[in-house]
């Protein structure tokens, strides 16, 4: 099935940037992207990388930016110059911008957007840029496309998009047209390859950031879950349980040895995490993380529409359940009819040999 959709055209708070459009076509003949660039501890985010490919795919410049305090600007900065693929980086620090706040970005984005002729804004499609480009762009009166799988700049201007709606059931195009100066989109890091990091160095510049007071959100604290192993939403190997599992205290004993010996990350259903047998960043599906590794171990898990949304695009689906018609066998690579508390043993016994 195939839905076509076709996006408004821009707002009168926009023409500013009709016009700054169009001195871009005539000047450089291609688009000019502005990329989020977002980091954690010091390394940039897997899903910015699949989103500069994505950015490069369009042609054209691709223009990256990096926010922080001062320290962590300082550590990403090096790293951001050398990914291949950016033309430029401009990067702003202030301790305001230690947490990624939208109401605190998003002055900060109409800023540069003022003083730069880009065509295209985009991110990964993660928490902070599902918070941060629909704010910007309801400021701008412009539209925002979310979760996008295939990205094409046409020729006239327009740019179409493709991105999965119903559950992963059915994709939807999506065309902006070129009457809307700036297409801001996030992009789902499954659907593109990650952009390398040994590019050569590409300058950089400095932007001031903006002083936003009286700020109606505040941080209060981050809470991330420790693990030794891959991290659920990059990882090449996943094992995901349901709620066939019973319990905490089963769900760890069998799945953490499979996991072990296969260098895999640990995933849950929905079930299993409302059971509160895995945290819920473990939650693999249409609410929770979309993964595509190179291989999906799925113990216990029936196949609910909502999770195989979030896991069906893996390349190799291994699937144990007892149950002969549950729907996960629909989408399995390989499916085995029995009782996992029997397989999984005997698998990880096989693995270790």
């Amino acid at each position: 099935m195939l839905v076509v959709r076709s996006i408004r055209s821009a707002g009168p708070v926009s023409r500013m940037l009709v016009q700054r459009q169009t001195r871009l076509a005539s000047t450089s003949g291609g688009p000019s992207s502005l990329l989020l660039i977002e980091h954690q501890g010091g390394k940039i985010d897997a899903g910015t990388l699949s989103a500069l490919t994505a950015a490069s795919q369009m042609g054209g410049e691709v223009t990256g930016l990096v926010v922080g305090t001062s320290e962590e600007v300082k550590v990403v900065l090096d790293s951001a110059k050398k990914l291949k693929g950016l033309t430029k980086v401009l990067h702003s620090s202030s301790p305001l911008y230690g947490e990624p706040l939208a109401e605190q970005l998003t002055p900060l984005l109409q800023e540069i957007l003022k003083s730069n002729a880009f065509t295209h804004l985009l991110a990964s499609h993660s928490t902070t840029a599902k918070s941060l480009l629909p704010r910007l762009a309801a400021t701008l009166d412009l539209p925002a496309i979310s979760d996008i799988t295939s990205v094409k700049n046409d020729s006239d201007g327009s740019t179409t998009f493709e991105r999965p709606i119903y559950a992963g059931n059915a994709i939807s195009t999506v065309k902006a047209p070129s009457t809307i100066p700036l297409k801001i989109f996030t992009v789902r890091g499954t659907a593109f390859d990650k952009a390398g990091l040994d590019g050569s160095p590409v300058e950089d510049s400095a932007v001031n950031p903006v002083d936003v007071p009286d700020v109606p959100t505040q941080h209060l604290k981050t809470s991330l879950t420790q693990s030794d192993r891959p991290d659920l939403g990059v990882a090449n190997k996943v094992v995901s349980g349901g709620r066939a599992l019973k319990s905490a205290e089963i769900f760890s004993a069998t799945l953490h040895p499979l996991a072990d010996v296969l260098g895999a990350a640990v995933g849950a259903s929905r079930a299993a995490v409302d059971a509160g047998y895995a945290d819920n960043s473990l939650q693999v599906g249409q609410t929770g993380k979309i993964v595509a590794p190179e291989l999906y171990v799925a113990l216990g898990i029936s196949g609910a529409i909502q999770h195989l949304a979030g896991m069906k695009d893996s390349k190799l689906i291994v699937a144990v359940n007892k149950d002969p018609d549950a729907p996960i066998f629909q989408v399995a690579d390989v499916g085995l009819v029995a009782d996992l508390f029997e397989a999984v043993p005997q698998m990880v016994e096989k693995l270790k040999k």
